[in-house]
């Protein structure tokens, strides 16, 4: 089995390789890259967040930060894609094209995906979300999907989304979670599990249990702050 299309959660994976028999593959790539760049073999049940994997034949991946300039291993920057599978560009928008597609010094040319990575030191990349859900909050700048992967470890998470909300008196986090099917886990024992596994103003001030997460905020997480918008105000008070 190949997935793909989205980041797969923790508790999706350990489900899916308990009940298959054969190869599990986790795909990772953007329609630039020719849609596959990266991939990885899901031999045990992961225990962490799945890594998007390692690079297919041809295909050259580094992280760098806003200045365009590499980070070493283990520290978040925005993953770059070059090699043989970087398309041209977009048709008719030479701004747009010039804008993601781009030259880096000894690099040659590559392709900006805006995702937010880290590649440890063993060479796996690990996915945290998207360089524009990144927030900050008390002067910190906070990955949003680094949390969620955080999150999604709790052996009764199913799934999560963080949130960034400002209500007047500041912005803090909150989190929406979906458990097992009869699992009942207190809010405050998520808070903790975040707690212990990043810094202090990453913990999420609320965590919201829902019976479901919806599926257009689960698979387009540009609109998150806008579906779940309804869903805080029926559990505000």
């Amino acid at each position: 089995m190949l997935v793909g299309g989205e980041a797969l959660p923790t508790a999706l994976g350990k489900e899916l390789r308990g009940l298959l028999p054969a190869r599990f593959t986790n795909m990772y790539g953007p329609t630039e890259t020719t849609i596959w760049s990266l991939s990885h073999d899901i031999d045990q049940p992961p225990q962490g967040a799945v890594p998007i994997g390692t690079p297919l034949a041809n295909t050259q991946v580094c992280v760098l930060d806003a200045t365009g300039a590499r980070v070493p291993p283990g520290v978040w920057g925005e993953l770059h894609i070059g090699g043989d599978g970087v398309a041209r560009g977009y048709h008719g928008r030479p701004e747009l094209t010039a804008e993601r597609f781009v030259d880096r010094p000894s690099l040659g040319r590559l392709y900006a995906t805006g995702d937010v990575v880290r590649i440890h030191p063993d060479g796996w990349v690990e996915f945290a979300g998207r360089s524009d859900h990144q927030v900050k909050i008390r002067g910190h700048r906070i990955e949003l999907g680094e949390i969620e992967a955080v999150l999604d470890t709790h052996p009764q998470v199913v799934q999560s989304v963080v949130v960034a909300r400002d209500d007047g008196h500041g912005t803090e986090l909150v989190a929406y979670v979906a458990l097992r099917a009869g699992a009942q886990v207190d809010p405050q024992a998520l808070r903790q599990h975040v707690g212990r596994n990043v810094m202090p103003a990453m913990v999420p001030s609320q965590v919201v249990v829902l019976a479901s997460l919806p599926l257009t905020l689960a698979l387009i997480h540009p609109v998150r702050a806008n579906v779940l918008s309804t869903h805080h105000q029926s559990f505000a008070g």
